[in-house]
């Protein structure tokens, strides 16, 4: 099977290449995985706006990389942006969410699931994708950590240690009985079996879960709903061969 992650955004080469190499040490023997920037677009994600700013690119991206053959993509936000238009516009490649997969995961897992998000800001939006996944009334709280993205791997120490702390107020105020990292670059830190190993409760990695559940639901011969997410019309009706010519132009 052939699986590439796509990072909704410009990323330098070195973090490019060390969560590729992370991707590849998951996998499974026989998975080949791949991962690509996209080009345009913001730093980070850590508002709506971002998250909208980053899909147009993200959806060209994706439209040309069920083109080359991949059987799914791993849409690299845990803001899951633009999710439900990259289903639409892919006719034969699976579109996975690490957001939907990870809180999916979570609720089956245990009661009531906290995510650990990146700033207050994205506490709302948080709670919609919850809604979203169905799975709402497991949701016990969204917490925030206050580190910037770009910075969360400054010092792994210490946003580890901030991670541990904001998960343990979960846990005892909230009713956490697992735990959701709620940004990419955090589930690239590879942190979880740690915060897990201090707080004895599942914490799911939304890097490697969403990977995973890839892995297993092209194993199992599936792909998102065609009937839910139709191609849009004028690329069913063959008015438009590709999503370029959707854009309205002068």
């Amino acid at each position: 099977m052939k699986i590439v992650y796509v990072v909704p955004g410009p990323m330098d080469s070195q973090e490019i290449a060390h969560r590729g190499n992370l991707l590849k040490e998951w996998a499974f023997p026989g998975t080949e995985v791949d991962i690509v920037g996209v080009t345009e677009g913001p730093a980070s994600i850590e508002s709506m706006y971002e998250e909208y700013l980053s899909i147009p690119a993200t959806a060209k991206e994706i439209f040309q990389l069920e083109k080359e053959g991949y059987d799914a993509a791993i849409l690299g936000c845990a803001g899951d942006p633009g999710l439900d238009a990259m289903r639409e516009i892919t006719s034969k490649m699976l579109v996975v969410g690490p957001a939907e997969t990870s809180m999916l995961t979570a609720a089956m897992l245990g009661h009531k699931f906290t995510v650990i998000t990146i700033d207050e800001s994205m506490i709302a939006s948080t709670e919609e994708l919850a809604f979203k996944a169905g799975v709402l009334n497991k949701l016990a709280s969204v917490r925030a950590v206050s580190i910037a993205v770009l910075d969360l791997a400054m010092n792994r120490k210490a946003t580890l240690e901030k991670i541990i702390e904001i998960s343990q107020k979960a846990v005892e105020k909230d009713g956490a009985d697992s735990l959701v990292l709620g940004c990419m670059s955090m589930g690239f830190l590879n942190v979880a079996d740690e915060i897990s190993s201090v707080l004895n409760i599942p914490v799911i990695n939304p890097s490697k879960v969403a990977l995973k559940m890839t892995e297993s639901l092209l194993g199992s011969g599936l792909m998102h709903s065609k009937k839910a997410f139709a191609l849009p019309p004028k690329l069913s009706s063959g008015k438009v061969k590709n999503i370029e010519q959707l854009y309205i132009r002068k």
